[in-house]
């Protein structure tokens, strides 16, 4: 009977967290790969995912790894890392 009561509150639309949301600068080192316009977080993680497939730089034996370019390695800092890992190094790369 429990899960009967909680199944509308699960049913709920999540409202999306205004920080995600707010635009942010890249520095030049990411804004070779995503623009120089500001964008919210969420956007540029898109974009970056657009470049890595287009350049096919994912490890083909772990889709998990991210084979950095020169550009990816600029703002990475290290020619391989996890796709979990990205998200905090771009942390590193926006205002």
């Amino acid at each position: 009977m429990a899960t009967a009561k909680n199944a509308p509150e699960a049913a709920k639309k999540r409202t999306p967290n205004a920080a995600f949301m707010k635009p942010l600068t890249p520095s030049p080192a990411l804004a070779a790969v995503v623009g120089s316009t500001p964008l919210p977080r969420t956007e540029i993680i898109s974009k970056l995912w657009i470049y890595i497939k287009e350049h096919n730089l994912q490890d083909p034996a772990n889709k998990r790894m991210i084979n950095a370019d020169a550009k990816l390695k600029e703002v990475f800092g290290k020619p391989q890392v996890s796709m979990f890992e990205m998200a905090g190094l771009i942390g590193k790369h926006v205002k």
